[in-house]
């Protein structure tokens, strides 16, 4: 994407850097220096080195990978801030809470409190440069045994637009995904089973998710071809 594919004088535009339900993700930000880029950084944050001097506004809600669910993270630049609308309430407008120091109205602090926990840990972790080397070893493992299954695992993405974050693939038929699926609750898995409306199996290797994990799955997978293959 880039700024030839915007309509003429389009106010912002728009992105979500990583579809969970694909597993999909933008590899790199789109060049459209013109035109005020915001971005949902849900499922990205923290995982992956990114310019975010590119952004006129970013928005990560903490339940991916910076803490349990309750809480947002807005940054927006001051000059984009000023031009916001004075039409809606006063507390949805995020000039409100950048002046308050986000103390407008009472926060929700055992999150706020949980989600720094994860920030300090992030820093023992190395930083975010080392958690993208982690995240891309971690998905290479189930990658690469989707890759080399000959077909029995079928990636659903592009290789070049594959996320690190949501590994996504399907099998032969449904029956041998609701096969995978019970067998794999067995082991010890689970959520593997992506949202009805389009099928398919779906593993999520946030931050949190540790080297192990994903080396384990990928073990079930290439014993479950294996023996169904």
């Amino acid at each position: 994407m880039s700024e030839a594919d915007l309509t003429m004088n389009s106010a912002y535009l728009h992105i979500t850097m990583n579809k969970t339900i694909e597993g999909s993700r933008y590899t790199t930000i789109p060049e459209v220096d013109s035109t005020p880029l915001v971005a949902d950084l849900t499922s990205e944050i923290l995982s992956r080195k990114l310019d975010l001097q590119r952004f006129s506004m970013l928005y990560a809600g903490a339940q991916k990978n910076l803490g349990p669910a309750g809480v947002t993270v807005a940054i927006i630049r001051e000059n984009w801030l000023e031009k916001a609308s004075k039409k809606i309430p006063e507390i949805m407008r995020y000039e409100t809470f950048a002046k308050n120091k986000s103390l407008y109205n009472t926060p929700p602090v055992h999150t706020i409190y949980l989600m720094n926990l994860v920030l300090k840990w992030v820093v023992k972790q190395g930083g975010v440069e080392q958690l993208e080397h982690q995240n891309s070893e971690k998905s290479g493992l189930i990658y690469d045994v989707i890759d080399a299954s000959g077909g029995f695992y079928q990636g659903i993405i592009e290789v070049n637009d594959r996320s690190h974050m949501n590994i996504t693939w399907r099998m032969a038929n449904e029956g041998i995904e609701r096969q995978f699926i019970e067998e794999s609750e067995a082991n010890g898995f689970e959520g593997l089973a992506r949202y009805r409306s389009v099928g398919g199996l779906r593993a999520s290797a946030y931050n949190a998710v540790s080297y192990e994990a994903c080396q384990a799955l990928a073990d079930f997978m290439i014993d479950f071809a294996r023996r169904n293959g």
